[in-house]
């Protein structure tokens, strides 16, 4: 979604990472959408407008960041980002937003569904993994990948880690172990910017990644872990276990585990691309 709207119906829409996460610009959005010649005027009215009838300020949700304009200076813009551009779509009446505004509501029709019946959900996964050419064997490790790994991060939670920061450390530790690299640095390895990692990762990648995490929620449980410190040092030793399996396969094959390989660069994943 953030790439295909940063060229909407023709017209380029600035957007920058800002706080690890794509802003776009408001005025940009509401002149795709609205063909008019004096967006910033438009954008102005229409804060207005939705202050006196809903009682919202969506000066609020947006953010002044810089971007560069015509003129190749940079300027003070209202950015959001995708939530946020998101709910100004829906407050522009413009028929050329009613797709998007549609869209919104089918989404968020799917979602209700997926809590009453989380089965759709997974189902949902499974099929989007599908379209991007994913094969079946691959798909169902990544399912079964996903699951360790919220069953992990409950034990998590519940045993004391609370912050983000928190998750990322154990995470890190289990990686060092298993893989010798942290997370980030796995990424440069295989290219990769802000894509996910276990989605680029290949069938052994994914099963020494399961290890580490199984072998370390079952750790935390049989000896009642509690506090970061002690999850950090569970998560080094079921890390360990993976990494001992993998250095043993490594020596059998005579070759590492730990591989450059990602699906953006696969043949068939290029294929589809361009599909």
């Amino acid at each position: 979604m953030e790439n295909k709207m940063a060229i909407f119906r023709g017209k380029k829409i600035r957007r920058l990472i800002h706080e690890n996460e794509w802003y776009f610009s408001v005025i940009d959005v509401i002149e795709a959408l609205t063909d008019s010649v004096k967006p910033r005027v438009y954008w102005n009215a229409m804060k207005t407008r939705v202050k006196s009838q809903d009682g919202i300020e969506l000066s609020t949700i947006c953010r002044q960041l810089k971007l560069e304009s015509s003129d190749g200076k940079k300027y003070e813009t209202d950015c959001a980002n995708t939530e946020e551009i998101f709910r100004i779509i829906q407050s522009i009446p413009s028929p050329k937003a009613e797709p998007f505004k549609r869209w919104l509501a089918k989404v968020g029709y799917e979602r209700v569904q997926e809590i009453e019946n989380p089965e759709l959900a997974t189902k949902r996964t499974r099929l989007l993994y599908k379209l991007k050419g994913y094969s079946d064997d691959w798909i169902e490790k990544r399912m079964r990948g996903i699951a360790i790994r919220e069953e992990l991060t409950d034990e998590w939670q519940e045993r004391g880690a609370k912050e983000q920061r928190d998750y990322e450390i154990l995470t890190a530790e289990i990686s060092k172990a298993s893989f010798g690299i942290t997370p980030s640095e796995y990424q440069k390895l295989k290219g990769l910017k802000r894509q996910n990692l276990r989605d680029h990762m290949n069938d052994l990648e994914l099963i020494f990644t399961m290890l580490g995490e199984r072998a370390t929620t079952e750790i935390h449980r049989t000896e009642d872990s509690k506090g970061v410190p002690k999850l950090k040092a569970d998560a080094k030793a079921g890390g360990d276990i993976a990494g001992g399996a993998r250095k043993k396969l490594e020596k059998r094959l005579k070759k590492s585990i730990v591989s450059k390989e990602n699906y953006l660069t696969k043949p068939e994943s290029q294929k589809r691309l361009k599909e």
